[in-house]
């Protein structure tokens, strides 16, 4: 229902846009684009594109040591989740990442923390980047809204940043999750909550992709000026620099399918008030929705080859490919984690447990409290549903 929901949206917003703006003049507006700055915009895409996996990469630092796949998994990783972003709504692409990073023996909450970092990191470039430019264009209609939609998209960023840098503030988090009765919530918070404030550590590699994230608002706004300029539409560049960061965050708000629809009623907002041609308008949009799908095909070629191998090796028996064995199971692979926690050929009256510092430990479970589906999940996320005794801490599939 919820799917059907966003593409209703996404089909409405579109057909009103596309009604106010004449498609007989859209169709005529593409067809005299200069192609030799459609040209120069497709370039950039790749640069774009580039930039956003090195990023992401970045913010992998924080993983638990020795944990880290190798890159050549997580640039598979990253391009095809940008291809299935293509398909669903942002915020379903995220949790493909995220549960995709998860299966290279990686947590689940950490390889959610850094999604979640890599988002709000891009949010605050994007508040940057349209708050500088606003001073050097002052002369755009609707100037109050813009002052506005940044300082809300300030304030997002302040309390995210909050919770990494403020034990109070994700101690806030965390007893607001426990007010609602639910165990689950309570764990999946605290590992959350744990694995973004590992960030607070890593100063260093969060500028750098802070850095990084603005260099891609510049050149996302460098795109949408040169097809604009091919479109002949006659705005200055720090117009665009003040436009496009709020149109790609408006593009992310999950109430349609890959932006369709939200995106050409950004532009539509945005640019038609001062002075641009509706036709062409919505031909800029649907242009620069193309770029970004464009820029997530070698996702697509990725998300092909994956069909029947492990994302994590070559014999692809699971979703780990290495043969993690059951503990007493020959044949064992891995369906959760490199030890074969639920090995498919044989049964496994153990589970493996990395300790504190990475020790590796063999603890044994009775059979009659053997976990069930919903404790594996957990496991994935380092949650576990048992206590140890004497204080060795939460079992987990990975522990913690």
């Amino acid at each position: 229902m919820s799917r059907l929901l966003r593409l209703s949206v996404a089909v409405l917003l579109t057909a009103l846009v596309l009604y106010w703006s004449h498609p007989s003049e859209i169709v005529s507006a593409t067809a005299r684009a200069d192609w030799r700055w459609l040209l120069a915009s497709l370039g950039l895409v790749f640069i774009d594109r580039t930039l956003m996996a090195m990023r992401w990469i970045d913010l992998l630092v924080a993983l638990a040591p020795g944990s880290r796949p190798p890159l050549s998994a997580v640039l598979r990783v990253f391009f095809t989740s940008s291809f299935v972003s293509n398909f669903v709504p942002s915020v379903a692409s995220d949790l493909y990442r995220a549960y995709a990073l998860s299966r290279y023996d990686v947590h689940l909450a950490e390889s959610t923390a850094s999604v979640l970092m890599d988002r709000a990191l891009g949010v605050l470039s994007v508040v940057l980047v349209a708050a500088v430019a606003l001073p050097f264009a002052p002369a755009i209609a609707a100037r109050g809204s813009m002052v506005a939609t940044v300082i809300l998209l300030f304030a997002l960023c302040a309390v995210a940043a909050c919770v990494v840098f403020s034990e109070r503030a994700a101690a806030f988090v965390r007893s607001t999750a426990r007010r609602i009765p639910l165990g689950v919530l309570h764990r999946v918070t605290d590992a959350l909550t744990d694995a973004v404030r590992r960030y607070a550590d890593h100063h260093r590699e969060m500028v750098r992709v802070l850095a990084l994230s603005i260099m891609v608002q510049i050149i996302r706004v460098l795109q949408a000026w040169c097809l604009g300029v091919a479109l002949g539409i006659a705005l200055p560049l720090s117009a665009y620099f003040v436009f496009i960061p709020i149109i790609v965050f408006i593009m992310q708000v999950p109430v349609s399918i890959n932006g369709i629809g939200t995106t050409q009623a950004a532009f539509a907002w945005t640019f038609v008030p001062q002075g641009a041609p509706p036709a062409e308008v919505f031909a800029l949009s649907m242009l620069f929705l193309a770029l970004g799908i464009v820029g997530t095909l070698p996702g697509g070629l990725f998300y092909a080859t994956d069909a029947g191998r492990g994302p994590g090796g070559s014999q692809g028996h699971g979703p780990h490919g290495s043969q993690g064995h059951g503990r007493h199971g020959s044949q064992g692979h891995g369906g959760h984690g490199r030890h074969g926690r639920h090995g498919r050929h044989g049964s496994q009256a153990g589970s493996q447990r990395h300790g504190p510092r990475g020790a590796h430990r063999t603890l044994q479970v009775p059979a009659t409290q053997r976990p069930t589906p919903q404790d594996t999940c957990l496991g994935t996320l380092g949650i576990g549903r048992w206590e140890l005794s004497q204080g060795e801490g939460r079992r987990g599939i990975h522990g913690d």
